[in-house]
């Protein structure tokens, strides 16, 4: 509405329906883009809100910007890792679906998942961050919801298992980081 230029993705399987869609809503500042690609753009929009709750963390914990580079790199490898088994296209994740939409919600003082992980990182509850909160965060149910797909299906997703931890299991956000630190050294192209 204020006319800043923007960028979207719009999802379907049916290309007429997304070049339909692409065409009633682009303007000149509005610009869409079409992905056959529904499963990598729900699992990229689901799971980058975890990732953001860890960036929050980290501003919270007065982490600086190489910190928060380094979890949304990692971050979006693991959202990739998981989204690349249940079938969608690697691609989708470097895209506006995945990175685009990411750095946005990791970044953004107005996202909701980022404010939880501040507080949370500043040493406020969940219950108690929630109980003041107007909107929903939704990547905290999604927290839990990756995690147990995680489990299932044996995705190695180290960032959301230490969100999960520190949301559901109240273990120390400091510690979390730290044992993110220190496991096993490996390449970074590695596949797990």
């Amino acid at each position: 509405s204020r006319r800043i230029p923007t960028t979207v993705a719009v999802a379907s399987k049916s290309e007429s329906s997304a070049l339909k869609a692409q065409e009633i809503f682009s303007a000149p500042h509005f610009r869409v883009y079409t992905n056959p690609d529904l499963i990598g753009v729900e699992i990229a929009g689901a799971v980058k809100n975890v990732i953001a709750i860890g960036a929050g963390i980290c501003d919270g914990l007065g982490y600086g910007d190489n910190t928060k580079g380094a979890l949304l790199t990692r971050g979006l490898t693991e959202i990739s890792r998981l989204g690349v088994a249940q079938g969608a296209k690697r691609e989708t994740f470097f895209g506006l679906s995945g990175m685009g939409d990411m750095i946005t919600t990791c970044m953004s003082r107005h996202s909701r998942n980022r404010y939880v992980g501040e507080q949370i990182g500043r040493g406020q509850k969940l219950d108690e961050i929630l109980s003041e909160m107007k909107m929903v965060a939704e990547g905290v149910k999604t927290t839990r919801s990756a995690y147990d797909l995680m489990k299932k299906t044996g995705i190695d997703m180290p960032i959301t298992e230490s969100v999960y931890r520190v949301l559901f299991e109240n273990v120390d956000p400091e510690k979390e980081v730290l044992d993110l630190m220190t496991r096993k050294l490996k390449e970074e192209l590695e596949s797990s």
